[in-house]
């Protein structure tokens, strides 16, 4: 059976892609895919005629008008064709956008070297794979702000080493979640800022072929470059390069995705541990299957999808990293393939791991009682130092109460751990003739509510002073759900 995906023949013999099968957004494929490349190529190739021609090359605005209503329409029969006959992926394309525009055939790719379109297109590619990435992220964020706030009163226990520490909140936990993708923006702002055009450069990035073109006419050379980037999107283009631009730019934007999936490898783990305790749940389909054999089983799929796909992320990053530190002087053709893999699977990995995480933040489920159950379990032990010093400021000596918490503490926790039972560390103080507090007064104390601090007011704080602009800022963008494929 053979099945047509873009402009791939996929067969059910042949290995697909699990990124674009299953998990990626349609969006995020296309940024990657040949159609949107090889579009890019020719629109690449318009820019730098139109450029030349503004610059005093004999160039017909006839021959511009010819290429520009021929940049969708792509023979890729025919590029197959020519890239089998001449082993150049680039020459292949030049001729077949020559065979649909034969008065502007002559001025293809003039002056230029294959890096102009291959290396200009993959800077394009990552910013608009930067763009989609930061829709998703800014979504995910208003998602976690506003779980943030609608339980940054509920109280429940801190964890340290995985053991019952003081109390936090529903809501502070969150926040901490928020703080990490939060980072992870602000870094995406630099890069997508900072990402520049390779621009016009040459075979080896000293611009020889357009100095010839231009009659050694340095301000038009120049005036090239910046021409050529701005009418792409850019700002700028690098000011010195070889024949690619430096690969260190890929290890940037790689690092940036991976510490995307660092941040929700974290989260993921935090919500599985949770679910574990039955205390938070990620969304579960009504028709849903948990297990083949356990019926009753709920598990959290979405995190532990998240989880791995982040791995691969992280993982991915030793790829630029490596490719970036092993390039010989001007360039080496060992670093194609790899960014052939490492950069367009590197963004969809990153568009699945923030589509399902606004998925499970789209549908989170708190369950207080239990959140309440398991506080009452611990809040006792945790309360004996508050306990203490109000039974001092009653008279009472401080050594001698701390001996009897202790005792009772020792003969509560086994009553706990062994027997099963409730906590009753309470009940006991009140009933010890040397303690000195009644079961009121005892309750009072063990108001879990004056345990969590400063929670609530710094999830809100944190969310006015750092969270809202970003929102404000990307408004029209906000409102974004992702449904899971599978």
């Amino acid at each position: 059976m053979v099945i047509g995906k873009g402009n791939v023949i996929v067969t059910k013999e042949n290995y697909e892609n699990p990124l674009i099968s299953r998990y990626a957004s349609k969006e995020m494929s296309y940024v990657f895919s040949p159609d949107n490349k090889f579009k890019t190529w020719r629109k690449l190739w318009v820019a730098l005629a139109e450029s030349e021609k503004e610059l005093g090359l004999n160039i017909d605005q006839s021959q511009i008008d010819e290429l520009k209503n021929n940049i969708d329409d792509i023979d890729y029969e025919l590029a197959a064709k020519k890239e089998k006959e001449f082993r150049h992926d680039v020459m292949a394309h030049v001729h077949t956008y020559g065979e649909k525009c034969p008065s502007a055939k002559g001025i293809i790719h003039l002056g230029a070297t294959s890096c102009f379109v291959g290396d200009n297109t993959d800077i394009i590619q990552m910013k608009q794979g930067l763009i989609i990435v930061r829709k998703k992220l800014v979504n995910l964020i208003s998602k976690i702000a506003s779980f943030a706030l609608e339980y940054k009163d509920l109280p429940t226990l801190g964890f340290t080493h995985y053991q019952p520490a003081q109390l936090t909140t529903v809501g502070k936990r969150a926040s901490l979640w928020l703080q990490d993708v939060y980072l992870d923006y602000e870094k995406l702002e630099f890069i997508i800022d900072s990402l520049k055009l390779r621009g016009a450069k040459g075979t080896t990035g000293t611009q020889a072929s357009y100095l010839e073109l231009f009659e050694n006419e340095d301000d038009k050379v120049k005036k090239l470059d910046e021409l050529v980037a701005k009418k792409m999107g850019f700002d700028s283009a690098y000011a010195v390069t070889g024949q690619t631009y430096p690969r260190k730019v890929d290890f940037e934007v790689l690092s940036l995705l991976a510490s995307i999936g660092q941040s929700m490898h974290k989260i993921t783990n935090d919500i599985r541990l949770l679910q574990n305790l039955k205390e938070i749940e990620e969304p579960f389909g009504k028709k849903q299957i948990g297990s083949s054999a356990m019926a009753y089983k709920r598990n959290p799929m979405r995190s532990e999808r998240i989880a791995s796909l982040s791995r691969f992320l992280i993982a991915n990053v030793m790829n630029p990293a490596m490719t970036s530190s092993t390039q010989w002087l001007e360039r080496t053709l060992d670093d194609s393939a790899n960014r052939r893999l490492a950069i367009g699977q590197g963004f969809l990995a990153c568009d699945s791991v923030l589509e399902i995480g606004i998925n499970v933040f789209d549908g989170l489920v708190v369950y207080e009682n239990m959140i309440k159950k398991h506080i009452a379990l611990e809040l006792p032990f945790m309360a004996t130092e508050n306990i203490l010093m109000q039974a001092v400021k009653k008279g009472g000596d401080r050594q001698e109460l701390h001996e009897i918490i202790r005792e009772l503490s020792m003969e509560v926790s086994k009553r706990v751990k062994i027997e099963g039972k409730d906590n009753n560390l309470i009940e006991r103080l009140a009933e010890h003739p040397k303690f000195g507090l009644s079961k009121e007064e005892l309750v009072k104390i063990m108001d879990y509510t004056k345990y969590t601090g400063r929670s609530a007011k710094q999830v809100e704080e944190f969310i006015s002073k750092d969270i809202k602009p970003i929102l404000d800022k990307h408004k029209d963008e906000l409102g974004y759900s992702a449904k899971l494929n599978v």
